[in-house]
């Protein structure tokens, strides 16, 4: 039973990232698809009763925005790891700019949630702690890390 959490800007590759390391054993929490923390709230829980491995895929930039996924997790018995995508601010204003209507997310919005990234740490609960970045020809390198 595992509970992962990704922190990273808009753009920084989360979602290609779940869809080609987690999609085939992991539901996918997004907030572009559920529309509202309700629903959410909801789907968390049931992965929560089922025992159903899942991946947080939002910015969750600061330690609270984290929290709530974390003491929930531990609450139920999961593994709780953090995949920390390193801040490339350049490449994930590239990316957003490619995005068309509601995925496009405004430069400032990409520009604040830089601002206020907080990398994770152990402190936070969780078990295991990961670095994502990608090398010169885009693929995903993956490294654990003691500390953030």
């Amino acid at each position: 039973m595992q509970a992962i959490i990704f922190i990273g800007l808009q753009g920084a590759g989360k979602s290609t990232f779940f869809k080609e390391k987690f999609l085939n054993t992991h539901i996918r929490v997004n907030m572009d698809m559920l529309k509202t923390r309700h629903r959410e709230d909801l789907l968390v829980a049931a992965c929560l009763e089922m025992k159903q491995p899942f991946v947080v895929d939002k910015t969750n930039a600061t330690p609270k925005d984290r929290e709530r996924y974390i003491q929930a997790a531990k609450a139920n018995r999961f593994q709780v790891a953090a995949y920390y995508f390193v801040p490339d601010l350049k490449l994930s204003l590239e990316r957003n700019a490619a995005r068309t209507g509601k995925e496009r997310v405004p430069d400032k919005g990409v520009i604040a949630t830089f601002h206020r990234l907080k990398p994770p740490t152990k402190e936070e609960g969780f078990d295991l702690l990961y670095t994502v970045r990608q090398d010169e020809a885009g693929n995903f390198v993956v490294e654990e890390v003691e500390c953030i």
